[in-house]
């Protein structure tokens, strides 16, 4: 049911030379995942189907036109399913598909280092203010 993805990741980057590019795993899951809003948006669907203006609530200053095509291009890629409900007004739900899920594991090391770091900012921020005093 839904789309069939389509996968941006047109050609794979095979005409480039190894090491470059897409032909690097860490540049791929960038192009997929990458820009201000994708790795949040994947972040709000783990393990729940949301719809478009829960979304747009979530994502403080997120754009609709810019919401629509980062999810678009989710749905492209395979990442994220859209199921569209034929009533009116209309009703659309977004969830990650199944290989969608396979990047949580990735979303929740983030999430784990940026609050690893964060504390670490506010220890070396306090070392710095005890030493000014």
């Amino acid at each position: 049911m839904g789309v069939e993805p389509v996968f941006l990741m047109e050609g794979l980057g095979m005409d480039r030379e190894e090491g470059n590019g897409l032909c690097c795993p860490v540049r791929t899951t960038l192009d997929v995942i990458g820009g201000k809003w994708k790795v949040l948006i994947l972040y709000h669907l783990d393990r729940e189907t949301r719809r478009f203006n829960e979304l747009q609530r979530l994502l403080d200053g997120v754009t609709q036109r810019m919401l629509t095509l980062q999810l678009r291009e989710l749905e492209a890629d395979g990442i994220v399913s859209r199921k569209v409900y034929p009533q009116v007004p209309p009703k659309v739900e977004y969830s990650l598909t199944e290989f969608g899920l396979t990047l949580m594991p990735v979303i929740e090391a983030m999430h784990r280092w940026g609050g690893a770091y964060r504390e670490e900012c506010l220890k070396q921020k306090s070392v710095k203010t005890a030493r000014e005093d």
